[in-house]
Parts: structure tokens; sequence; C-alpha cells
């Protein structure tokens, strides 16, 4: 599983950016995919999943309303689009999967629960 994650940029307080993860390797039909985010100086944290097959989505509490992950099954790539940004959503964002989904979505919030992992890709939200 190869997983590419870009996207990530400089954006103003209040403004949008879409996160793409470009998934190859294998088929993803029974695979959650996931985004987490590392800011300096702490732990990497849960943002978004959702489960390939189906299309359900599950959000942290500090994005929810705001950031919104789909996927794009031609393409074999997911997605996360970030409005309404704000200074504290500056972080390394990590794309990851892993399967299967009821194992991994039970467990969603911890980061070791996924097993692919790909680059990070920074987003930097200035004032």
């Amino acid at each position: 599983v190869q997983l590419q994650a870009y996207g990530g940029g400089l954006v103003q307080a209040g403004g949008s950016l879409r996160l793409s993860c470009a998934a190859s390797g294998r088929t993803f039909s029974s695979y959650v995919m996931g985004w987490f985010r590392q800011a300096p100086g702490k732990e990497r944290e849960f943002v978004a999943a959702i489960r390939w097959s189906g299309g359900s989505t599950y959000y942290a509490d500090s994005v929810k309303g705001r950031f919104t992950i789909s996927r794009d099954n031609a393409k074999n790539t997911v997605y996360l689009q970030m409005n309404s940004l704000k200074r504290q959503d500056t972080a390394i964002y990590y794309c990851a999967a892993d399967s299967p989904p009821t194992a991994i979505l039970s467990n969603r919030h911890n980061p070791a629960s996924f097993g692919y992992w790909g680059q990070g890709t920074l987003v930097t939200v200035s004032s």
C-alpha cells in the first residue's frame, strides 16, 4: 500500500484548503482511510476517517462542521476539505489506511490502529 498526501500550504485564518491522498497498491474497498495531524510539540491526533465501502464518515470534535472527508473511487483518492481554518489547525497532516473496517473504526482515534501511512503535508494557518 502506498499513500501520497499533498495539497498543504499557507492559508489565512478563515480560509479553505483541500488535501488529497492518492492510494495505490491494492483494492481499498475493505479499507478505512484516515487523516491525522501533528502540531509541533504535540502528539499525532485523529482528524477524520472514511469507510471506503459505503462512505461512512467520522470526525474529531475539533473539526466537525468545518472539515469534510470524501473519496473518489475512480481516482483511488481521499480528500480532506478544510473550511473556516483556524490557527490551531496548523500541523503536518498525514493520511493513513488499514483494514478491516470494524476493528479500525472501533479504535480510530489511535494512530497505532493504522498500519499504512503517507508522508505528511504541512498546513500553516496564519492570522
